[in-house]
């Protein structure tokens, strides 16, 4: 009767995984980003370590300050840069290849059954490819580096079940943000979350990592989507590795469960400074914006400039609006199909693949008084730029309050009628 966590980790640590047991895990891949590889590399480095276990498996992008702003981004850099040569990692990928959690999806290094860490607390993003995929910190990412392995906590499980079929307007995020208001961000800490329901499976891999992504947002160790067809053909000739999915005993063991009907979701906003803190967009028409910033490891996918491009068409923009591709090869393809054309026709600023403002290091970051409406995972304070206000939405909602300079409702857009 285990869960997909409990599959998982009792297959990486070689014995029997219950729900609060302590476990010796391998580690199928490790990613630390140029924000986190520099302290991680710095401990591994205290430790006396010479070699890491095993420089095939570990994976290194260079997205959170990527092109450096500075000396001092600069020089960190280089200094990862030195330390990746000398280890002999070859999956590095520098600067403009874009963010770690769009990177290793389309590498092929998120598979089912597998076992991901990465220094960066959204990597449960993976879980979206039946993955069980998690964030740690800097020590725990050196220790990983030195020996494949680490401790952790089989975590219990609750079951989320999502039915129906969403409305027009209403997209992947608005239905993330409706789950986390309901769970709470601490409603799930140190649990796995598992995604079941039509309206999960109706999701494309791009809005299921949309979705897992968020987990975190709820304090969970993971969240898991089941692999079906559609992570099959995802994976083919893209795969890194043999994989075998993993899937919940009819039986298993849930600490709680949570049941929603798409059909109830309207576009949804998180409010400052709290990404729990959602209501829908009905309350907060006609809220004035100074920015709107469309991108990051949440919403920076194709399908997402896509969707935006459609609503921007013809139009411009009211306020200043950030577009950025969560990687190159998102780039390429939204430059090839016109997409970025349309998008700076209509006065958008198209920054190159990275995270960009969402962390408030580079490139958009706002100032105290300043509001930005945001497709990105969190709006604490502070964290896009000291004294502004952030809400989050879809990319939807945030093209159509491009249009207005206001947040707006993109369900009242002829496009969605």
């Amino acid at each position: 009767m285990p869960t997909i966590s409990e599959k998982i980790l009792s297959r990486a640590s070689g014995k029997p995984a219950n729900a609060g047991d302590f476990v010796l895990a391998k580690v199928d891949y490790a990613m630390a980003h140029d924000g986190t590889s520099i302290l991680a590399v710095r401990a591994f480095k205290e430790m006396g370590v010479k070699r890491v276990w095993d420089p095939d498996r570990i994976i290194i992008p260079f997205d959170h300050i990527a092109p450096a702003n500075n000396e001092t981004a600069a020089k960190l850099h280089k200094s990862t840069r030195q330390w990746i040569k000398e280890q002999g990692i070859i999956n590095f990928f520098d600067v403009g290849e874009g963010i770690c959690h769009q990177v290793l999806p389309e590498q092929g290094f998120a598979m089912p059954g597998k076992l991901i860490i990465g220094a960066d607390s959204h990597s449960c993003t993976y879980g979206a490819f039946g993955a069980f995929a998690t964030g740690v910190g800097a020590t725990d990412m050196a220790e990983i580096f030195a020996s494949g392995k680490l401790w952790l906590r089989v975590p219990q499980t609750i079951k989320i079940t999502v039915e129906g079929k969403l409305a027009k307007g209403v997209s992947a995020k608005d239905m993330t943000l409706f789950i986390i208001k309901n769970v709470g961000a601490d409603g799930a800490n140190y649990k796995a979350l598992e995604y079941y329901g039509s309206a999960i499976s109706e999701l494309s891999m791009a809005e299921r990592m949309t979705f897992c992504n968020m987990s975190i947002e709820m304090g969970a160790k993971t969240g898991i989507v089941p692999a079906d067809a559609k992570t099959l053909e995802y994976l083919k000739g893209r795969a890194r590795d043999k994989f075998e999915p993993v899937y919940a005993d009819k039986d298993a063991k849930y600490c709680e469960e949570y049941n929603f009907d798409a059909g109830d979701i309207e576009p949804q906003i998180a409010k400052p400074h709290e990404v729990d803190n959602v209501s829908g967009v009905g309350t907060l028409l006609g809220t004035p914006l100074d920015q709107v910033f469309i991108g990051s490891c949440t919403n920076g996918r194709f399908e997402d400039l896509e969707i935006v491009a459609k609503i921007l068409a013809g139009k411009k923009v009211k306020v200043r609006t950030i577009v950025l591709p969560a990687s190159r090869s998102v780039l390429i393809k939204a430059t090839e199909s016109g997409i970025i054309s349309t998008l700076l026709k209509a006065g958008a600023i198209i920054a190159p693949p990275g995270c960009g403002p969402c962390l408030g290091a580079h490139m958009g970051v706002i100032c105290e008084g300043e509001t930005c409406l945001s497709t990105s995972n969190r709006n604490f304070k502070g964290r896009m730029g000291a004294g502004g206000l952030i809400y989050l939405s879809s990319p939807e909602t945030a093209a159509a309050s491009a249009l207005k300079g206001e947040i707006a409702d993109p369900r009242e857009l002829h496009l969605f009628s």
